[in-house]
């Protein structure tokens, strides 16, 4: 079977910022298909017409790994409670589901279908640093976890890459990845 990954940046970013393209390499040289598409939309438009162009951008299978960042990982919730298929694994990276903070975040739902969220990925992981500028901090994280299982990890590594804070391998997610 292929294996294929998608890794979604986060909010007002690209694939080309923080270990994106690091990661890329890493999978293409290991054998995976990898798309890291584009979305200058992503938590600008309202989740509920945004959703749908991303589902209809992407297939989804067992052989299917998800990579998000930030507002990437938010995403990922949606689209695992959207898909109708199960993905092998979802790593969320500053991931959150609730406001983190003042900003504005319309990638988020007013609720989340967590059995249905569940159903759709084999192994989930939630990476959240304990202190984490825009509030996508453990707390976040251990929240998603208490609802879905997986598995925790709390590093001490603030956004995972910032304007701020460079970040350019990610060796421990390209570890975790089967």
């Amino acid at each position: 079977m292929d294996r294929r990954a998608i890794l979604f940046h986060g909010t007002s970013a690209n694939p080309d910022v923080v270990w994106l393209p690091w990661l890329r390499r890493r999978l293409l040289e290991r054998g995976y298909a990898v798309d890291v598409p584009h979305y200058p939309g992503l938590n600008v438009e309202d989740i509920a017409t945004f959703l749908p162009k991303v589902l209809a951008d992407h297939t989804f299978d067992t052989s299917t790994v998800l990579v998000g960042h930030s507002g990437g990982a938010a995403l990922l919730l949606a689209i695992l409670e959207h898909i109708d298929t199960r993905v092998d694994q979802a790593f969320l990276v500053a991931g959150y589901w609730t406001q983190p903070n003042v900003e504005s975040e319309p990638v988020l739902q007013d609720e989340y279908d967590w059995a249905a969220i569940r159903a759709h990925v084999r192994d989930l992981y939630f990476i959240n640093s304990r202190e984490d500028p825009y509030g996508c901090d453990d707390k976040q994280g251990r929240a998603m976890f208490e609802r879905l299982g997986g598995t925790q990890i709390i590093r001490d590594d603030g956004h995972f890459g910032d304007i701020d804070q460079p970040f350019e391998s990610f060796e421990l997610l390209d570890r975790l990845i089967d």
